[in-house]
Order: structure tokens, then C-alpha cells, then sequence
């Protein structure tokens, strides 16, 4: 949809549970969408009313105990790959709810850089409740979302979360209350077509590593990061529009969220 790829987890019978189907899709489809220059957005969302129920319970416990215990690791370490490839990408991505987003399904919300919400969504760290820990990322992006205490509390209660209360939290930045989730989460994208990609893809990288790096290390990759910019094409055009107040390239709505 012009410069904005939409990427539709389509397992409606399942609530677009994670099957292997479904994971290997992901896998494949990623990379294409982090190569392709002519895509300046991202729209994740679901099929059928919902976002994602998370792992595919029903052939995890069919492949209990018919397989080594290594088995498990690498599935789990093959999800983590095509995960960093959605969480790194240096595109805006912007994730449709409604439904249900449990599980690694709060996992794959939660790698978006924006998350618009249905009224009726909710999310659950569901994970204790079988026993499990959170996975596909969700011990290192919930805590960065809500916080550390929040995230202890949200995982090990394993409780439902509304969507006026995930935005309270953090986890959602705005519920859509007018008209469906995913033709806004389209308009939302459509707000970067004429955005500075590099700058953006820039920011992306950086913030997204800046828990765990040092106050110097990010000064230094701010450095080499504004040197770039300032010779891009786009921080030419722009100056140039500014100097002669002409309407700039790149400006969020003023009503905007």
C-alpha cells in the first residue's frame, strides 16, 4: 500500500497462533521487508478480530517428549532470529491490535515502534500460567516498556491487561476508538512516506541498544550518526526549504498523537 508494507498474520482458526507455518513466513518475509527502499513503514497486525495468541500450544505438547531437550533450544534460538530482524528493523513499524495479544503474541506488539490498540485488545504475559517464562524477547522488552517492577508484575501474575490500561502503562500509544484499528495504524504509517529514512533507521538503532550502552558510547554514535545526516539529500533540501521558508519536507500532523 504505497510506500507502507502491511504484514498479516493469517492463522484466523488458531488466533494466529505461532505454528512453524506461520514463524517460517515471518522468517522469510523479514529480511525483504528491511531490503526493499521503496518501504518507508510498517503495519503488523492480524486476521480474524485478533492480533496473536502466542506459541502454538497445541503442537508444542504433541512434540513433548518425542524429541531431544536441544530440540527446544533451537526452536526457540530460530524464533529469536527472525524476532531481532523485526525489532531491528530500521523502519517504523507500527503494530494493529485488537484481539488478543498474549503470550509471544504481547512479545511481537511490543517489538513495534508504535502500538495502536482496538478498544476490546488486551494483553497478557500469559506465560506462567502453563509453567513457562516469557520468550521471543518479552524479559527484555516489557521491562523497557513499563519498567522493571511493572513488567516483574505483569509476568508473574500472568493477567489480562485492557487496552486503556496497556496505555497507561506504556505498552500501547493510542486506542482507536472510531474506526477500525488497522485503517489507522495505515493513516499512522503513511505519516513517514516523506520522512527522513536514514535519520529515522539512525535514531532506531541507536535507542533501541541504549539500556545497555554507556553515556559515551552513545555520544559517540550520536556523532558519526548527525555527521552522516548532515550530507544526506534530505538535510539539504530541508535547510534549503528553511532558509527560504518554503513548506518543509517532513512534519508530523500538529493534531497528531
Amino acid at each position: 500500500m504505497g510506500a507502507c508494507a502491511v504484514l498479516t498474520l493469517n492463522r484466523p482458526e488458531a488466533r494466529n497462533a505461532l505454528s512453524l507455518d506461520l514463524r517460517n513466513a515471518l522468517a522469510e518475509t523479514l529480511p525483504k521487508l528491511r531490503d526493499d527502499e521503496t518501504i518507508r513503514a510498517v503495519v503488523l497486525t492480524g486476521s480474524g478480530g485478533h492480533f496473536c495468541a502466542g506459541g502454538d500450544l497445541r503442537a508444542m505438547a504433541a512434540g513433548q517428549g518425542n524429541t531431544d531437550v536441544f530440540e527446544g533450544r533451537s526452536r526457540i534460538t530460530g524464533m529469536q532470529r527472525w524476532f531481532d530482524d523485526l525489532v531491528d528493523l530500521e523502519k517504523p513499524v507500527i503494530a494493529a491490535v485488537e484481539g488478543v495479544a498474549y503470550g509471544a503474541g504481547l512479545s511481537l506488539a511490543l517489538a513495534a515502534d508504535f502500538v495502536l490498540a482496538s478498544p476490546g485488545a488486551t494483553f497478557c504475559a500469559v506465560f506462567a500460567r502453563i509453567g513457562y517464562v516469557p520468550d521471543l524477547g518479552g524479559m527484555y522488552l516489557l521491562p523497557r516498556a513499563v519498567g522493571l517492577a511493572r513488567a516483574k508484575a505483569l509476568a508473574f501474575s500472568a493477567r489480562v491487561v485492557s487496552a486503556e490500561e496497556a496505555l497507561t502503562l506504556g505498552i500501547a500509544h493510542q486506542i482507536e476508538m472510531e474506526r477500525p484499528v488497522l485503517d489507522a495504524a495505515l493513516d499512522f504509517a503513511a505519516r513517514f512516506e516523506h520522512a527522513p529514512a536514514g535519520a529515522l533507521g539512525i535514531m532506531k538503532s541507536v535507542m533501541n541498544r541504549a539500556f545497555e550502552s554507556d553515556r559515551k558510547t552513545v555520544y559517540m554514535q550520536e556523532a558519526m550518526a548527525q555527521s552522516l545526516c548532515r550530507e544526506s539529500q534530505f538535510h539539504q533540501e530541508a535547510a534549503r526549504r528553511f532558509m527560504e521558508k518554503l513548506p518543509p519536507l517532513y512534519q508530523w500532523p500538529q493534531e497528531g498523537k
